[in-house]
């Protein structure tokens, strides 16, 4: 099954109804309201599989570099998924959501050396680069415990830098993900109605919606943003 975007893979993006392919659809479970369940088809199944195609096992050291609308989901599921986990961010005052939606430790990257943080705690198994900020993404490699991996989710078009010498001492990975196809959507939405993982939106009407892309736009949306109709 592939997953297909609305406004992307064909129209209807911003409308009350369309018409799709049922190989696009995902079963909603009844736990989830259609606002709990909006953001799953794209930051939560990206968060969700990103996490479960590392090698990581429960109680691995798993780091979420990022506390965004992607960050905050994908801090839930590897808690939930049993990791030790660690959420990174930028200044102090993301570090007590961080804390309620699951994570054991947090890093101030503004005060604290991020690779050095995560040495302290034994080094990361995996880490979820969650940024466009390529420096700081890149910074993350030498975090790694031997055999860990650094997957690179937010989009950039700048390049990271890394050396050759940061990749093979520990035989460490550096690697790219994507999202998912509707069958993994649906599997993201049936281990977040059982797990307990809920996006924080922020809701407005379907006729606001160009407002509330204007909002988004300026980073001034919390965490993520689903438009309601009817």
């Amino acid at each position: 099954m592939n997953l297909q975007v609305p406004g992307l893979a064909y129209p209807g993006g911003y409308a009350e109804s369309t018409v799709v392919p049922t190989s696009a659809l995902a079963r909603i479970p009844p736990e989830l309201t259609f606002t709990e369940a909006a953001p799953m088809g794209c930051a939560g199944v990206t968060v969700f599989n990103a996490l479960r195609r590392t090698s990581a096992w429960p109680g691995d050291l798993v780091a979420v570099l990022g506390l965004g609308g992607l960050g905050h989901l994908a801090v839930q599921f590897a808690s939930k998924m049993g990791f030790a986990t660690v959420a990174i961010d930028r200044g102090g005052q993301k570090e007590a959501i961080a804390k309620q939606l699951g994570a054991r430790h947090y890093v101030d990257e503004t005060a604290h050396d991020v690779a050095g943080a995560l040495q302290a705690l034994g080094g990361a198994n995996v880490v979820l680069g969650l940024v466009s900020e390529p420096a700081v993404i890149a910074a993350a490699i030498d975090g790694l415990r031997p055999h860990g991996e650094l997957v690179v989710i937010a989009v950039s078009g700048r390049k990271i830098e890394v050396s050759p010498a940061q990749l093979i001492t520990g035989e460490k990975t550096l690697r790219g993900h994507a999202s998912g196809t509707s069958r993994e959507v649906e599997e993201t939405l049936q281990f977040a109605a059982q797990s307990g993982v809920r996006a924080i939106t922020d809701e407005a009407p379907l006729e606001d919606a160009p407002q509330a892309f204007d909002k988004m736009i300026a980073g001034a949306m919390r965490f993520r943003g689903v438009l309601c109709s009817g």
